[in-house]
C-alpha cells in the first residue's frame, strides 16, 4: 500500500550529530504497519536554539535526541519527565499543543536490559563515558542497585561529577581494573567514526570480565561485542537498547503500543 502524505500526517523527528538510519526505518515501519498518519525524518543542526523552536512552532509532535544534543536542549523545553529529570539527560522531546517535555527512554532500556540478561546487582562493573548517554546508563546501574562501579572518563570534570553523584569511583583510565562487567558509553566502535575499529576496552579486561554491555548500535556487532562472543562472555548489545528505547518513544508519540511481533519485524527492518 502506497502511503499518502497529506496536511493532517503528523511529522516526528530526530536531531543528533550524526544522523542515522534506524529510527526513521523504526518508526516509520511501525506508522505503516499500524496504519497510523505519521511519518518520521532524521536531521542535524548547528543552531539547536532554532532546531527546537521549530519543533516548538511547526507543531512536531516528537522528537529523539542523540549525541551532543541530550543536556544542551534542556534549558529549552518547558519542562523535564521524571525519567529525564532525574540524571539531567534528554533523549525524546514531546510536543503536546506547543508545551515541550523532554523524557529519558534509555534509563528505562537500559534497566530492563540489565534485568533481562539476569545481571546480578552484585556484580563489579566499569563503565567508559560521562555524556548524556553516560548519565542515562550510569543512573540505571545505580538505580538498579549496582553498588560498585568505576566511571572511566579523560573529561575528569564531567567523569568525577557522574561517578560522585551516583556513588561510584571515577578514573581517567581503566588500568589495572577487571571488573566482572565491561560497559561502553562512548562513540568507540562506532561505524563511520575515528574508532569504528577500536576495542572500548583492553583485550585483558574482556577476557577477564563476565558481561560486556557496548551501547553502539552501529553496528551491532561491535569490536567490542566480538571480541567478547569470542571469548564466550554474556553480551548486552547497543542493538537491544536501540530498539526498547525507540519502543517507548513511538508510544509517546502516538499513544500506541505495538505487539511484540510488530516490533520484532521493525526491529528487523531498522537493523538489517
Amino acid at each position: 500500500m502506497t502511503r499518502r502524505i497529506s496536511k493532517d500526517t503528523v511529522l516526528c523527528m530526530s536531531l543528533s550529530g550524526r544522523p542515522g538510519n534506524f529510527g526513521t526505518r523504526f518508526q516509520n515501519h511501525l506508522y505503516e504497519a499500524l496504519e497510523l498518519d505519521f511519518i518520521y525524518k532524521a536531521f542535524t543542526t548547528r543552531d539547536l536554539p532554532a532546531a527546537i523552536g521549530g519543533v516548538r512552532a511547526l507543531s512536531i509532535r516528537g522528537c529523539a535526541v542523540s549525541m551532543p544534543f541530550k543536556e544542551a536542549c534542556i534549558p529549552l523545553l518547558d519542562g523535564l519527565a521524571p525519567s529525564a529529570e532525574a540524571i539531567q539527560s534528554v533523549n525524546t522531546v514531546v510536543n503536546t499543543d506547543g508545551v515541550l517535555i523532554g523524557h529519558n527512554t534509555d534509563y528505562g532500556a537500559v534497566r530492563e536490559l540489565l534485568q533481562r540478561h539476569g545481571v546480578s546487582p552484585d556484580t563489579p562493573f566499569a563503565a567508559r563515558g560521562s555524556g548524556g548517554m553516560g548519565k542515562a546508563v550510569v543512573s540505571a546501574l545505580r538505580d538498579a542497585g549496582f553498588r560498585d562501579g568505576i566511571v572511566v572518563a579523560r573529561n575528569e570534570r564531567t567523569g568525577r561529577a557522574l561517578a560522585e553523584v551516583c556513588g561510584y569511583r571515577w578514573q581517567p583510565e581503566l588500568g589495572e581494573a577487571r571488573p566482572a562487567m565491561l560497559v561502553n558509553i562512548t562513540p568507540v566502535g562506532m561505524a563511520g567514526g575515528r574508532e569504528a575499529e577500536e576495542l572500548a576496552f583492553p583485550a585483558e579486561a574482556i577476557e577477564a570480565s563476565r558481561v560486556c554491555f557496548d551501547v553502539v548500535a552501529l553496528p551491532v556487532e561491535t569490536p567490542l561485542i566480538r571480541a567478547a562472543r569470542a571469548a564466550g562472555k554474556t553480551v548486552i548489545t547497543g542493538g537491544e537498547v536501540v530498539v526498547l528505547q525507540a519502543v517507548q518513544q513511538f508510544i509517546l508519540y502516538t499513544g500506541v503500543t505495538p505487539d511484540a511481533g510488530r516490533i520484532a519485524e521493525a526491529a528487523a527492518a531498522a537493523l538489517g
